[in-house]
C-alpha cells in the first residue's frame, strides 16, 4: 500500500470530493475514512483488504 500526503486546507468541496472519489477508485474491500474538525474536512484515510482464498488440496 502506498501512502500519499495531500494538503487539503483551502481546498474547495470539489477539489475534496476528487480526493475521496481517488480513494474509492479500485478498493474492492475496505474502507474511506474522513476525518472532520470544525466543519472542514482535515484526512481522508484508506484501509485495503486482500482477501486471500484457500486453495482446495483434493485428490482426484
Amino acid at each position: 500500500m502506498t501512502t500519499s500526503l495531500h494538503n487539503l486546507e483551502g481546498q474547495d468541496a470539489a477539489s475534496i470530493l476528487r480526493e475521496i472519489q481517488a480513494a474509492l477508485n479500485g478498493l474492492k474491500f475496505g474502507s474511506v475514512e474522513i476525518t472532520v474538525h470544525n466543519g472542514q474536512v482535515v484526512q481522508i484515510e484508506r484501509k485495503e483488504k486482500f482477501r486471500l482464498q484457500a486453495q482446495s488440496n483434493k485428490a482426484d
